[in-house]
């Protein structure tokens, strides 16, 4: 297994100081986000020079880190059709840079009819919905396949595609084979439906199976009757059972923390590569 994490979560900005960070903590790379991670690159297309994705792809990848996906989110189902073009515009552009920066996905959820926040709305569970994801990312594939490069897509509770079972619906309905999943139990869940997260998890990995391009990894507590994350390590999600399932399925699966940050970060390493290092060891004595 590798362990990555979200570069905008090292709590540096500029691809030497990542790399220096990724050094220091011992991970094995990123998932890039440029815009929340290279100073003076904003959220619109055109911002990264060919150039510049090269020295990105230079200074992160040096010592042997990778860049596992390409972060370039938006909400396809947005209220706002604006805000739509500029997401798309902006994803196309990470498609076209992909392979210059050094990695072959670029990723996106598939978003919610209540615009800011995504959260839930009731449309998002229409046909409608589904056939606004399906179409978007359906062209989104193609263009990502003219350039030698896949997409990868996410779920979540409150989004359109707000079960594994949605998400592989969208998938087969595009019918493209460069399109993978991004899986994160914790998007998964909400209050009502916690109870149930380790039976969403094997749903999801028998469902989903060898199109899971990499896994979130997150923690929660629940205050109040809502679900409030917290450091990997320092909730109450059962990673020996989550890391568990995960290996089981794929042993050399990519890790991503996403939103454990500052000093929560080196206990959630040690913690996590304790754990990954249990299995494969038991897995080489086994063999």
């Amino acid at each position: 297994m590798k362990l990555m994490v979200r570069a905008h979560d090292l709590g540096v900005k500029g691809a030497d100081n990542i790399n220096n960070r990724l050094l220091e903590l011992g991970l094995d790379g990123v998932q890039f986000v440029a815009y929340k991670s290279i100073e003076g690159v904003s959220y619109a297309p055109n911002q990264m020079t060919r150039e510049m994705a090269a020295d990105i792809s230079n200074k992160i990848k040096a010592n042997g880190k990778d860049i596992a996906l390409i972060g370039a989110y938006f909400n396809p189902v947005h209220p706002n059709t604006a805000k739509i073009d500029n997401g798309i515009a902006v994803f196309r552009d990470y498609i076209s840079l992909a392979r210059t920066i050094g990695c072959d996905y670029v990723g996106s959820e598939t978003g919610s009819y209540n615009g800011d926040p995504w959260i839930y709305h009731p449309m998002n569970h229409s046909d409608e919905a589904l056939y606004r994801v399906v179409d978007t990312f359906s062209s989104l594939a193609d263009f990502a396949a003219e350039n030698g490069v896949n997409i990868a897509i996410e779920g979540a509770f409150g989004h359109v595609c707000h079960t594994p079972e949605r998400l592989k619906l969208a998938f087969d309905r595009m019918g493209k084979d460069n399109v993978k999943f991004i899986f994160d139990l914790y998007n998964y869940l909400d209050i009502s439906n916690v109870d149930s997260a380790y039976d969403i998890l094997e749903r999801g990995l028998n469902l989903l199976g060898d199109r899971i391009l990499l896994f979130h990894i997150k923690d929660f507590v629940i205050e109040n009757n809502k679900l409030k994350q917290c450091g990997v390590g320092r909730g109450i999600l059962d990673y020996d059972r989550i890391l568990s399932a995960i290996f089981g399925h794929n042993p050399n699966a990519i890790l991503v923390l996403e939103g454990t940050v500052l000093d929560d970060l080196p206990f959630a390493i040690s913690y996590l590569k304790d754990k990954i290092n249990k299995f494969e060891t038991d897995r080489r004595v086994v063999k």
